[in-house]
């Protein structure tokens, strides 16, 4: 439940307490009916007019020293677009953050992260594998000048270094769903900043913030947007903090479009109905997986969640091949099904001993499960692995996590 302050009629403050779901519906949208709308408008505009360039300068000498928003009329698209400011404002809502920055993709909003943070003279990085392979492949090429130390979760804090400037994880992580102790970590990072990789979970099975992260990544390509047509990245974190992103962000210039943020915003509306019903389905096809002996391991968190990562015993790569309900590709949290190949496209950038050592197997398959009918989903798997004389017997009980 949320804790919120609302206005009567421009007079009185209450506290009243809000549900996620409404949460999810109404963040964002707080000022359409004064407006005289109902559905959120798209500001499509790049630049707007402006009578008055000393009240203007003004305005930009504040943007330049603390990030904050500019008040007032917008100034130029790489400044801020009032469609994102929507969005950011209900996905900040949804995590119980101050704020939120919205980037053109995952990437775009994790490297501006690391620049935030190398700007300060912080550039060693601890992060816990697996993470998505592109995560990974940036810490470890140094691309952005960081450097990186890879530990488990309970080897951070003697990872920790005077110039250690973030601590990063990924729970569930991707691919294989390894679930790590949030509050744990948070604990050894002391005052470094723990961000943590929310893609999987979404706000709705879990907020880092409430155990101790103090900033939360999302790809909202994924369940934010949530039907595979919006390319997005997001980062949920204090003030302070959210002002240095946006400097960053209007210096290297990887602005949302007004129209993503627009489809992202409408993406939150339904994100916990999408969410509870992909998780259902998945909890029951990994159920059935896990009881079949064509597979010989299957990982699903104990949060939940619409992902399931599976082992064969035959050939990943044929089952891949097979599928014909189920869309073989890349990227997940859309409300069709998706299939891939890990060690083959999202973690073929990682080295392949790190990736094994990570547990991403050479015939471990990765379900973003959707919301057709459970058994048409069912039937297409069980097609798709073959017949079950054709595989020795299971020696492996689902994994949670």
């Amino acid at each position: 439940m949320f804790t919120l302050c609302a206005m009567d009629n421009g007079m009185d403050t209450r506290r009243t307490t809000r549900a996620l779901a409404t949460e999810a519906v109404h963040a964002g949208r707080d000022d359409l009916a004064g407006l005289g709308l109902h559905a959120p408008p798209i500001d499509l505009s790049t630049t707007y007019p402006s009578y008055d360039s000393r009240a203007e300068a003004a305005r930009i000498d504040a943007f330049a020293t603390t990030g904050a928003e500019p008040d007032g009329p917008p100034v130029y698209g790489r400044l801020g677009n009032p469609t994102v400011a929507r969005f950011e404002t209900a996905l900040a809502r949804l995590e119980g953050t101050e704020s939120a920055v919205a980037f053109a993709s995952g990437m775009a909003a994790l490297s501006a992260v690391l620049l935030v943070r190398g700007s300060m003279g912080l550039r060693h990085v601890v992060a816990v594998r697996p993470l998505y392979g592109c995560s990974d492949h940036l810490l470890t090429a140094g691309l952005l000048g960081s450097e990186v130390t890879w530990t488990d979760p309970a080897g951070v804090a003697d990872a920790l270094r005077p110039d250690t400037g973030l601590v990063l994880v990924e729970s569930p992580a991707n691919p294989t769903l390894a679930e790590i102790d949030l509050r744990a970590v948070a604990h050894a990072c002391g005052s470094v900043p723990l961000l943590v990789d929310n893609t999987f979970a979404t706000p709705v099975l879990q907020r880092p913030v409430e155990q101790g992260a103090r900033l939360v990544l999302h790809s909202a390509t994924k369940y934010l947007g949530g039907h595979g047509d919006v390319l997005a990245g997001v980062v949920a974190c204090d003030e302070e903090f959210a002002g240095r992103l946006r400097q960053v962000r209007f210096a290297t210039g990887g602005v949302l479009h007004p129209l993503a943020g627009y489809l992202l915003l409408r993406g939150l509306s339904t994100l916990p109905v999408r969410v509870r019903a992909a998780s259902a389905n998945a909890a029951a096809l990994a159920a059935r997986l896990a009881a079949d002996p064509r597979v010989a391991r299957v990982h699903y968190p104990s949060i939940g969640g619409a992902m399931v990562a599976f082992e064969v015993h035959g050939d990943p790569h044929a089952v891949i091949a097979g599928v014909r309900l189920i869309t073989p590709a890349v990227s997940l949290g859309s409300v069709d099904s998706l299939i891939q190949h890990p060690a083959s496209i999202s973690h073929r950038i990682v080295d392949a001993d790190d990736r094994r050592d990570a547990g991403v197997s050479d015939r471990l398959l990765r379900l973003s499960v959707g919301l057709e009918d459970v058994e048409d989903l069912w039937a297409d798997l069980d097609q798709a692995l073959g017949t079950p004389s054709a595989h020795p017997a299971r020696t492996e009980a689902m994994a949670q996590g």
